[in-house]
């Protein structure tokens, strides 16, 4: 499998840009799985649901599965601060690519989304694992770079890219243990 991150600060628009490239790499055929970075208290599970009730009533997880899908919940009983490696291992072994949305402190390879209207710094200057820039304003980039700069609003060009380039994104668990 295949892990790219997008990284960047709230508002740079890196949900609507990962919404484009999931259909973008599966015209070419790919499977895709998300790994996405969330507040304290997302739920995704509603009052008056059976697995709601059995979260309530203690249960650490909860698989719930039909024909069409399955999703698993686990409460922790401490907060617990899960790394982008560890909740890559809860994938399954059957995807091409892993797009991973926030951990912008990660050591993960990473695509950083940077719009000079957000008002806020680029990161790259300063991140060895950002790998390319995707933006709207190439000419107001804060520094030079050598790093490809690719179109944010072009999400086919960025699949292109990470097609083209997949190589360096091939992951592998050991490196990170």
């Amino acid at each position: 499998m295949k892990v790219i991150g997008f990284a960047g600060y709230s508002g740079a628009g890196k949900t609507h840009l990962v919404e484009q490239l999931i259909p973008a790499l599966k015209l070419r055929g790919l499977r895709v799985s998300v790994v996405k970075h969330a507040h304290h208290n997302f739920d995704i599970d509603h009052p008056g649901k059976d697995t709601y009730r059995h979260r309530e009533a203690g249960a650490f997880e909860v698989v719930v599965a039909s024909d069409l899908r399955l999703a698993l919940m686990r409460e922790f009983e401490q907060p617990a601060r899960l790394t982008v490696h560890q909740l890559l291992a809860e994938l399954w072994d059957g995807v091409d690519w892993v797009v991973v949305e926030g951990f912008k402190e990660s050591n993960l390879l990473k695509i950083e989304v940077w719009r000079a209207d957000a008002g806020k710094p680029a990161r790259y200057p300063d991140d060895d694992f950002i790998v390319a820039i995707a933006t709207d304003s190439p000419q107001q980039l804060p520094q030079a770079t050598l790093r490809p700069v690719l179109d944010l609003n072009d999400p086919d060009a960025v699949a292109q890219w990470l097609v083209d380039n997949g190589d360096r994104f091939d992951y592998d668990p050991e490196r990170y243990a």
